[in-house]
């Protein structure tokens, strides 16, 4: 075994000092909308699939899928802002800085 070992890292190395094993690296892969595109572009029965998920969304939010109805909602108008209330008191915490971070306000 000890032999093998020598043969790939030791003197014997089958590459070159500054030559890869892998010149090409890793192969790339198709981006998240290029598989998107491909999934939801398919025609079946005259409609794209994005056409027919949102058309049975559609459906379900009418027969009165709250779910359904919000998820179309948002998708078209943007979801509605929230806003919240704090109220109580707060706590601050003031940490030291770590040594050579000084502040520039400080005085020499």
């Amino acid at each position: 075994m000890k032999g093998n070992f020598e043969n790939i890292r030791g003197k014997g190395n089958r590459f070159k000092k500054g030559e890869s094993g892998n010149p090409n690296g890793r192969p790339k892969l198709p981006s998240m909308k290029t598989i998107m595109d491909s999934v939801l572009g398919d025609i079946q029965n005259g409609k794209s699939a994005a056409e027919a998920i949102m058309m049975a969304m559609r459906n379900k939010a009418i027969k009165g899928d709250v779910r359904a109805a919000e998820f179309i909602i948002d998708r078209a108008y943007g979801k509605a802002k929230e806003s919240i209330e704090l109220s109580g008191s707060t706590n601050v915490v003031i940490m030291p800085k770590p040594p050579g971070e000084e502040d520039e306000t400080s005085e020499d």
